[in-house]
């Protein structure tokens, strides 16, 4: 009798030929964000707008961006973008812009793989911190950035107007 292997996950910088695999999972990220709590602006205001392939390539092509894929036995199932913002005293923060993991992939491992290749870049590129954001009431999201650390710095808030 032969064990089973376990399912291996990894992440890796992406390529040019990775956007169909992206584009998938980037609009189901941007689907499920749009209907949490705070989703509604954060669509308005924070997500890709226009052609999100497009969108997609750019980053690929910026070296102020890294576009990291997460694979499972090697298919793509999650995906990350952070990015460089250059702060008015010339430091450098990360800023982690999407992260994300197709729900029947999650609890694997992909998500800390995709953060750890983040953090790594960020190191990498002489960044002093990272930024993400998770939307409020989304503790799963919010869980997860505190098992790497990251807490809360800063809280907006929001009244509609009608």
């Amino acid at each position: 009798m032969s064990a089973i292997p376990a399912p291996h996950e990894a992440a890796r910088t992406a390529r040019p030929d990775d956007v169909p695999a992206l584009l998938p999972l980037a609009q189901a990220a941007a689907a499920e964000l749009r209907d949490q709590k705070g989703g509604p602006v954060w669509w308005r205001r924070e997500r890709r707008q226009g052609d999100l392939g497009e969108a997609l390539r750019s980053a690929l092509d910026d070296p102020e961006f890294e576009v990291v894929v997460g694979t499972l036995d090697g298919t793509a199932i999650g995906y990350a973008i952070a990015r460089i913002e250059r702060l008015a005293d010339g430091g450098r923060l990360g800023v982690v812009e999407d992260i994300y993991v197709d729900p029947g992939g999650r609890a694997v491992g992909v998500g800390e793989a995709l953060m750890d290749h983040v953090l790594a870049w960020a190191r990498d590129q002489g960044c002093f911190g990272v930024d993400s954001l998770a939307l409020p009431g989304d503790r799963a999201t919010k869980n997860f950035f505190e098992s790497f650390g990251l807490v809360a710095r800063a809280i907006i808030v929001h009244k509609p107007l009608g």
